[in-house]
């Protein structure tokens, strides 16, 4: 399916206004899509008035404002709470039928919730479950994609370039390593995060005044990104070309060989991962 076929026959509605909606709007916007195709639910009065000064998108309140032009190919974006899914979904499921339609094509990119929950509260098929990360604020994220047999090839397409207007996407073969995909890509922002904290504050401590120790942080790590992405090698190959025997580097990752870091961010994923598969248990009870 051509992007220029997309733009022509989408209509897409985001089911919530927030950062990750806004993301994708103002992405779509910056990739052929035009305001007149797009409409938002949105309950607060100042996100939606925002919303619709920032984009010139339609802004509507709530759930039964909705009318879908069923000639027209409708997205549905669930850009909500986990915890609020379950009772969205139930109030937008008598929306999404139409005796001559297959209904809208659902993209969730609600954490946690599985595509049999979210088919079960909609009482509809045609779902796409995404997970993207916060770097799709600047146009940076990294989205996982899974939806099962019940979605076709341009459905999956379409759901790709949505999720591409903010960054990359991957597709994964199975549900359960969405919460992989969620571990090591969604929260992952915070690892980085983190990392950038702790070589700032070894910097500060080592008599660097605060300015520096945060250029100098965050300008190595986006340059060793960087690096890393326009090489062919592992990053291990890389590792070790930085790495001279005797060196200061090799004294430094001795000290985090020895206090087991790798095995740490590896059972710190790992927790990640389980937690994701704990909620949607949880979720899902209802």
């Amino acid at each position: 399916m051509s992007t220029q076929h997309i733009n022509a026959n989408v209509c897409i509605t985001f089911i919530g206004g927030g950062n990750m909606g806004r993301a994708l709007i103002s992405g779509l916007l910056a990739n052929g899509f035009e305001a007149h195709q797009m409409t938002a639910v949105e309950a607060n009065a100042q996100t939606a008035i925002n919303l619709h000064k920032d984009f010139g998108i339609q802004v509507i309140g709530a759930l039964d404002q909705i009318a879908f032009d069923f000639s027209k190919n409708n997205v549905v974006v669930m850009a909500i709470k986990p915890q609020d899914f379950n009772i969205v979904a139930k109030g937008l499921s008598s929306k999404l039928k139409h005796a001559s339609s297959p209904g809208p094509l659902i993209l969730s990119i609600a954490a946690g919730i599985r595509l049999k929950d979210m088919s079960r509260w909609l009482d509809h098929q045609r779902c796409v479950r995404a997970m993207p990360n916060t770097p799709a604020l600047i146009g940076k994220g990294i989205t996982g994609l899974f939806a099962d047999t019940a979605v076709n090839p341009d459905d999956r397409a379409l759901a790709q370039t949505i999720c591409n207007a903010v960054g990359q996407t991957v597709w994964v073969t199975e549900e359960k390593l969405m919460d992989a995909v969620t571990a090591v890509s969604g929260s992952g922002p915070a690892y980085v995060f983190a990392f950038l904290e702790a070589m700032q504050s070894a910097g500060e401590k080592l008599g660097l005044d605060g300015a520096t120790a945060r250029k100098l942080a965050y300008a190595t790590l986006e340059g060793a990104t960087q690096l890393a992405h326009n090489s062919d090698e592992h990053a291990g190959i890389l590792r070790e070309r930085v790495t001279s025997k005797g060196g200061t580097t090799a004294a430094a990752l001795e000290v985090m060989k020895q206090h087991g870091w790798h095995g740490i961010l590896e059972k710190a994923i790992d927790a990640a991962s389980q937690r994701g598969e704990a909620m949607g248990d949880e979720l899902g009870q209802n």
